[in-house]
């Protein structure tokens, strides 16, 4: 294996923009839920007529769907991903819209038969109902509560009252007190598994919220006595927690 200071040096220096992890590519790996989210929303998209997708980070996901309703959004918030998915799925025909300061989408009451999200930051359930059309549904894949903790808290320390975070329960609530109605709820937790400390800095870097005060000078020493359990034990294995929902207007 390389020495750390080469596997550190080239994470810290590689983009991170979007939502593309194939850097990872033999670095790191990550089961998949077995409901097939992808694959779900492919099904979807045949089905309808217009569809809006938010927090589509860099248009990544939505740029493996084999096609098109006559209508398709997306909504990103950061404009570095939102110039990707524009470069991305623009000649497609989607467009690519900023979501308003205070959070409310851009579109009038009653706009799409279907809306999804993958890993969606905040959804904002009022706004969910009211741009769907009476009837049709939103279908999502959220994270689900301590996801990826044992990285998380190697590096934080334990964070109890960060545990439930991002419960489903609570997502059902919300949704609820919006006015919608969930008709399906799936939890899974999936193993991930990091081969060397390169994929282990790259990962902070871009998912930002796990370590919201990380770098490679601050967490040195973690850094150090990581990389060496690596070496000895092949891997460090975390895990994910995905949750599927769909709720109905």
């Amino acid at each position: 294996m390389r020495t750390f200071e080469d596997l550190v040096s080239e994470a810290g220096q590689v983009d991170v923009s979007g939502w593309d992890f194939s850097w990872l590519d033999g670095r790191a790996t990550e089961e998949r839920p077995q409901w097939g989210y992808a694959r779900l929303v492919a099904e979807r998209l045949r089905t309808v007529s217009s569809a809006l997708d938010l927090d589509t980070g860099g248009g990544e996901v939505m740029a493996e769907m084999p096609s098109f309703p006559p209508r398709m959004s997306v909504t990103e918030s950061w404009p570095p991903n939102a110039e990707r998915a524009r470069e991305l799925l623009g000649p497609r025909g989607v467009e690519v819209a900023q979501l308003r300061d205070d959070g409310s989408l851009p579109f009038p009451d009653a706009t799409f038969e279907l809306v999804t999200s993958r890993h969606p930051v905040r959804p904002h359930w009022a706004e969910i109902k009211r741009v769907l059309i009476p009837g049709e549904s939103y279908l999502a894949q959220h994270v689900g509560p301590a996801s990826a903790f044992e990285l998380i808290e190697y590096f934080l320390g334990s964070q109890p009252e960060h545990r439930n975070a991002r419960d489903p329960r609570r997502a059902v609530a919300d949704a609820t007190a919006a006015g919608l109605t969930v008709i399906d709820l799936r939890n899974t937790r999936c193993r991930m598994a990091f081969f060397d400390i390169g994929a282990v800095v790259y990962v902070l870097r871009k998912c930002v919220w796990w370590v919201p005060d990380f770098s490679v000078e601050r967490y040195l020493d973690k850094l150090r006595a990581l990389d060496a359990q690596i070496r000895t034990d092949g891997v460090f294995v975390a895990h994910s927690s995905r949750s599927l929902i769909e709720a109905r207007r």
